[in-house]
């Protein structure tokens, strides 16, 4: 039905101003949507959508399915955040882009076409028979080292040039000082333990299939809390796909503190002056303050099985590996003397050299080129009727799609 209905929608002319952004991860705008979108906002009059596509959320299915289709038939720009078999599968119209502005940085664990016959992944027939990337005008990449392994992820071999190192938008907000030192003051002023304590921040990445996501819980919480429980403060942040987390020891709670749901990456990420994760892409983003990383990896080789890595896991981590909480803590105890700056200096730009506060004007300026310039607005719109436009367009989406 999907396909007839695009097809239906597609006798109709595309629209120039029309702007569309697919979001799959959340039931929000990205974080690698925000600069664009306010950007787009800011300095242009134009027709902008964001639909989310988180299945089996919506409670109006079919009526988000409709206008989803209505806007991907007509929309002359399309923005995705990740793979997507309904963005892939109905093709592309001739006088439409399509930019892909991936969710992680770098090139950590395997996805797409890399995963062939890899636990995570399906065998290569199914790939080629229902493919999850489209074809995309431009896929933004965080440096020049990983664009083979997008190529091959995203099945690109024929039109390598669409991955380019332009940089990830939304790193650009970790070179500006009053963004950064306002994420750190959100976090004082949530955690106040934080302003007198150092902060030590865990993000782990999930464990199995999305759709039954589980949180890794062998952190030994009151031994790092009798540990450490006097100079830090310790703040855990799952990954969104986790619904059901460990919880966290009464006995810890002027400790630890779970603020997966109160608390941004981004703001974490400015405020935390040590990084405990496992196999995420938030390392890469890490990097950029060159501050200290721990990975603790207990379940390296059931992982590597199941998902694999581009690159050999202890040789590309910028920091210690551990499989148990005691030499972790030492590590964190000893950090001054143990963190080695240089290796995080190196990986960062081996990883991140793309990523240096103007990818967002790069992006524009290799997607869109001169195309919105008969858009301009005559006055940019001020910053709260941008963030203003952010909730009503957000809402919108949401009521469509039956969310409350």
């Amino acid at each position: 039905m999907a396909p007839m209905l695009y097809r239906f929608f597609a006798l109709s002319p595309i629209e120039k101003d029309k702007v569309l952004f697919i979001g799959t991860h959340t039931d929000r705008l990205s974080d690698n949507f925000l600069l664009l979108f306010r950007r787009l906002e800011r300095e242009y009059d134009l027709t902008i959508r964001f639909h989310f596509l988180e299945r089996g959320k919506a409670k109006n299915a079919m009526r988000e399915k409709f206008r989803y289709l209505r806007d991907a038939a007509t929309a002359a720009y399309i923005i995705c955040d990740n793979s997507n078999d309904f963005v892939a599968c109905l093709g592309k119209r001739s006088g439409q882009k399509i930019l892909q502005t991936w969710h992680g940085a770098g090139a950590f664990k395997r996805f797409g076409f890399s995963t062939v016959n890899l636990l995570h992944g399906n065998d290569l027939s199914s790939m080629r028979r229902f493919p999850s990337s489209a074809e995309y005008d431009l896929v933004t990449v965080s440096s020049p080292e990983v664009i083979w392994a997008y190529v091959e992820a995203m099945g690109k071999e024929k039109t390598p040039k669409v991955v380019q190192a332009t940089g990830l938008s939304r790193t650009d907000v970790y070179y500006d000082a009053a963004y950064v030192s306002g994420c750190r003051e959100r976090v004082h002023k949530l955690i106040p333990e934080a302003r007198v304590r150092r902060i030590l921040l865990y993000a782990p990445t999930f464990r199995g299939e999305v759709e039954k996501a589980k949180a890794p819980d062998r952190l030994d919480i009151p031994a790092f809390s009798a540990a450490l429980g006097e100079e830090y403060v310790l703040l855990i942040k799952h990954h969104p796909y986790v619904k059901v987390r460990p919880e966290i020891p009464e006995s810890c709670r002027g400790f630890a503190f779970d603020v997966s749901d109160t608390l941004t990456i981004e703001e974490l990420l400015c405020a935390a002056d040590i990084c405990i994760s496992d196999y995420s892409s938030l390392i890469f983003e890490y990097s950029l303050f060159e501050k200290p990383m721990l990975f603790f990896a207990y379940d390296i080789n059931d992982y590597e099985d199941w998902r694999g890595f581009y690159y050999p896991y202890e040789e590309m981590t910028p920091g210690p590996v551990f499989c148990e909480n005691e030499p972790m803590i030492a590590y964190i105890r000893d950090v001054e003397q143990c963190f080695d700056r240089e290796k995080v200096r190196a990986f960062r730009e081996k990883f991140m050299s793309a990523c240096d506060g103007h990818a967002t004007d790069r992006i524009m300026e290799r997607f869109f080129g001169e195309a919105l310039e008969r858009f301009r607005r005559a006055e940019p719109r001020q910053d709260e009727e941008i963030e203003a436009a952010v909730t009503a367009k957000t809402c919108e989406a949401l009521q469509a799609g039956g969310e409350q």
